[in-house]
């Protein structure tokens, strides 16, 4: 096909409209220079439940096949058990999901071996190009001897190496509601929560790459109505909602309010922290809230804060050996999980913490949120650069703020800080503020956005 890859080649991974962007010809060739780039000889496939996603898998298997890799597909699987197939062997692996994204998209997120990022400046350029050029010119040559392609099952060994992870054994039976989304969290929490002591309420555990309740994407308040309102009818301690390939998890708390990742975060790091005799590093992105840094903190670590976005936080945990890494976004990474991102990981920590005493999750993460934040507000721009330009105008040279530039342009004050970062895909800018207290961030985020909307 006529494929222009500039639009489905992102910074962390392929993602596109199937077949409209791309289809199994092309994933055969990603699949070929995939098995070049990283030249291993064997690698790990796996998939989500859209109905795109079997066939293009399948053909991305053929295509590192026919160069000589072998390869095992694990089939149907969550992003974090693709990453534990890819740590626990020791093999790159490939998974194809859209994550979040409407019915009609299909991507893969790629890895080399421990669940080490592939991304723009870690081979997905190289795969890239090579693919381009197969495009031009004609496919590559097959090996003289193709890999084998073998089936082997994982979820159950994925569940027990996470169990190993967390004690649950001797907590109080939880009432918990698992919104699935339809997607692959329907797959792995009956095998992860089994013989737990935990009464599972379902919601859309039923595999359907089409969504047929609502989008995959918790991050949207829309998405989650469902499960706030079951939680509060059963009387449940507390509600997880997965998205669609299950590597993030979003909690609301028994009254069916939403719980902060931010809390999240700071809650599994004192966790971490703890059971690492308070000592560590742990990891958060720059719009995390001043609650994450500072519970890392009072239990003995050691913050570091990073540019928004998991290539980012993946390469800060390697570089600094971190135990643990948290986005607001709910994306949370764990050095016992080769640095990867795991939401099923992170939902267990939080029901272990919530069963091992006994006041509801809200009095339980009350510790753990303590300022009020706007949100991730998004406002669509003509100019990026110069409306960014005139927030920092508004700003500079103001006594008592420090102004940083890590990620789009942050400005912190004595109770409140504001972060606006341009969106890399769409004429978008993007506005977190957080303060001590209402008032005072609804007159920082209404400033702001008044300067960005002009």
């Amino acid at each position: 096909m006529a494929a222009d890859l500039s639009q489905i080649v992102k910074a962390y991974d392929v993602r596109g409209v199937v077949p409209d962007q791309w289809d199994e010809s092309l994933a055969e060739l990603f699949g070929a220079a995939f098995a070049q780039v990283t030249g291993a000889g064997a690698i790990v496939v796996g998939h989500d439940m859209r109905p795109s996603s079997p066939g293009l898998s399948r053909a991305f298997a053929r295509g590192a096949a026919a160069r000589g890799v072998d390869v095992t597909e694990i089939g149907l699987c969550s992003t974090d058990q693709l990453y534990y197939a890819s740590g626990a062997f020791g093999l790159p692996g490939a998974m194809f999901t859209a994550s979040h994204n409407p019915a009609k998209y299909n991507g893969i997120k790629m890895c080399r071996a421990g669940a080490a990022p592939v991304g723009q400046d870690t081979g997905l350029t190289e795969i890239r190009e090579l693919v381009e050029q197969w495009l031009d010119s004609g496919a590559p040559e097959p090996a003289q001897t193709p890999g084998a392609i073998t089936h082997r099952e994982t979820l159950d060994d994925y569940a027990a190496y996470l169990r190993s992870l967390v004690d649950l054994t001797s907590i109080r039976t939880l009432k918990v509601v698992v919104d699935a989304g339809n997607g692959m969290g329907g797959h792995t929490v009956p095998t992860v929560f089994a013989g737990l002591p935990i009464d599972l309420v379902p919601m859309y555990f039923e595999l359907d790459g089409t969504f047929p309740n609502h989008e995959a994407n918790p991050l949207d308040p829309a998405n989650i109505v469902d499960l706030q309102k079951r939680v509060r009818e059963e009387g449940a301690d507390i509600g997880i909602a997965f998205d669609g390939d299950a590597d993030r998890c979003f909690v609301v708390d028994g009254q069916g309010d939403p719980v902060s990742p931010s809390a999240i975060t700071a809650l599994v790091a004192a966790r971490e922290l703890g059971k690492n005799g308070g000592k560590g590093t742990v990891i958060h992105n720059l719009i995390t809230s001043w609650s994450v840094p500072e519970v890392v903190r009072e239990h003995g670590g050691t913050p570091v804060r990073t540019r928004v976005g998991h290539s980012f936080i993946k390469a800060e945990m390697a570089r600094t050996g971190a135990i643990f890494g948290g986005e607001h976004s709910a994306h949370y990474y764990f050095k016992e999980f080769w640095n990867a991102d795991t939401g099923m990981l992170a939902a267990l920590h939080v029901l272990a913490a919530l069963g091992g005493q006994d006041q509801p999750l809200s009095r339980l993460v009350a510790e753990y949120d303590r300022y009020v934040g706007s949100g991730e507000i998004n406002s669509t721009v003509d100019d990026q650069k110069a409306r960014l330009a005139a927030v920092k105008a508004a700003y500079q040279g103001v006594e008592g703020l420090e102004l940083d530039e890590l990620d789009g342009l942050t400005v912190s004050a004595a109770d409140w800080w504001f972060n606006v970062r341009p969106s890399n895909t769409e004429p978008l800018l993007r506005l977190n503020a957080e303060a001590k207290d209402e008032a005072a961030m609804a007159k920082i985020r209404d400033e702001v956005l008044a300067i960005i909307r002009g």
